[in-house]
């Protein structure tokens, strides 16, 4: 499945850059976390976190790491997570660009890979589910960088 999308953040692209690669930071906008891990600073993090396809529950043991940093334009990371019979793949990407009165647009994609149990059971809820929790992700984001 591939998910992309494009937000304008009222804020200068080197503070939206700076927020979004902390994973600290951006922990606090995560549907669903339980616990962030940071492994290497700048490179590598764990997470576990909760979610719901329906009837199907998942915790998913999830190892992050960002696979190009090109400060403050663009970042790539990849995904790998892991639960009970499932797995998920995930490389994402976004780009920053100047926007009108000294905003930030950002333009993201994400490219996701699910195979086990989940994929079997929630393949119809997936992409509403995963589009409603990146719709939370983002709208958190804007909310905590514009203040």
């Amino acid at each position: 499945m591939r998910f992309e999308g494009k937000i304008n953040i009222s804020a200068p692209r080197i503070g939206v850059w700076a927020f979004l690669t902390d994973a600290n930071a951006v922990s606090h906008c995560m549907p669903g976390l339980e616990s962030i891990e940071i492994i290497t600073p700048n490179e590598k993090f764990r997470a576990i976190g909760a979610l719901g396809l329906g009837s199907v529950k998942l915790k998913m043991n999830t190892d992050v790491e960002w696979v190009e940093l090109d400060a403050p334009n663009r970042a790539r990371m990849k995904m790998r997570g892991t639960a009970p019979g499932s797995s998920i793949d995930v490389a994402s990407e976004m780009h920053l660009a100047d926007g009108p009165g000294g905003s930030t647009d950002m333009e993201w994609s994400a490219e996701v890979k699910v195979l086990g149990t989940v994929a079997s059971l929630a393949a119809r809820l997936m992409k509403p589910v995963t589009q409603k929790l990146t719709g939370e992700f983002f709208s958190c984001v804007k909310k905590k960088i514009e203040k």
